[in-house]
């Protein structure tokens, strides 16, 4: 049976283009900052949680980041990524799963999420979450996480979203993740409405001695 989150995110691809969803950035200069920032090796392996058809997979093939993961729930979106990517996406680990569900084969230098946590409104899909970021992040890694803040919309392509601050993000995480970095930011959407999103970055604790 098809997941329905799998039937939703397929109908919002399938019915406009990915330059048309509120989501779509021209250029994902944030979370690259952030990840220039955590100083991660060029073969350092990264997975986009959620990475849809967005264009930050691109970029890093550019900044020649060797090691990349999509995963996205939505068949659309992966496939309209191949498609634009072409030739490029033989350097693309494309994973169809549902985030709350994934397990992960391998663990990850960087695990980025740019406008998923938020839609996990139930606390058993957001403490699935954490579990998966767990068991697919290794120690020492670095979570980049972004979500609406305490500003932003109510709701997204027809959905409901939790929003939050630094310190709430953090704690959804837990004691492991350290907060290193974050900041407010308004995003524009291409229909010119604009939304307040909150970009973290943090990094996992290694065992102690």
């Amino acid at each position: 049976m098809t997941d329905p989150r799998q039937m939703h995110w397929d109908s919002v691809y399938a019915s406009q283009p990915a330059t048309k969803v509120s989501w779509y950035e021209s250029r994902p200069q944030r979370s690259l900052d952030f990840i220039r920032a955590t100083g991660i090796a060029s073969l350092d392996p990264i997975i986009d949680v959620g990475g849809g058809a967005s264009v930050l997979v691109d970029a890093l093939i550019e900044a020649d980041y060797r090691d990349l993961t999509v995963l996205d729930v939505s068949a659309e979106a992966l496939r309209a990524l191949r498609e634009r990517l072409g030739s490029r996406a033989e350097r693309v680990t494309f994973l169809l799963r549902e985030v709350t569900a994934f397990e992960p084969s391998r663990q990850y230098a960087l695990w980025h999420d740019r406008a998923v946590f938020h839609f996990l409104v139930e606390p058993s899909n957001r403490r699935h979450y954490v579990q998966a970021l767990h068991r697919a992040l290794r120690r020492g890694g670095h979570a980049i996480i972004c979500t609406f803040g305490p500003e932003g919309p109510q709701r997204c392509s027809g959905l409901p979203v939790v929003r939050y601050d630094a310190a709430a993000l953090a704690a959804q995480l837990g004691p492991e993740f350290s907060l290193v970095d974050s900041v407010l930011t308004i995003h524009r959407t291409p229909r010119g409405v604009e939304q307040q999103f909150l970009n973290c970055r943090f990094i996992r604790a290694t065992p102690e001695a």
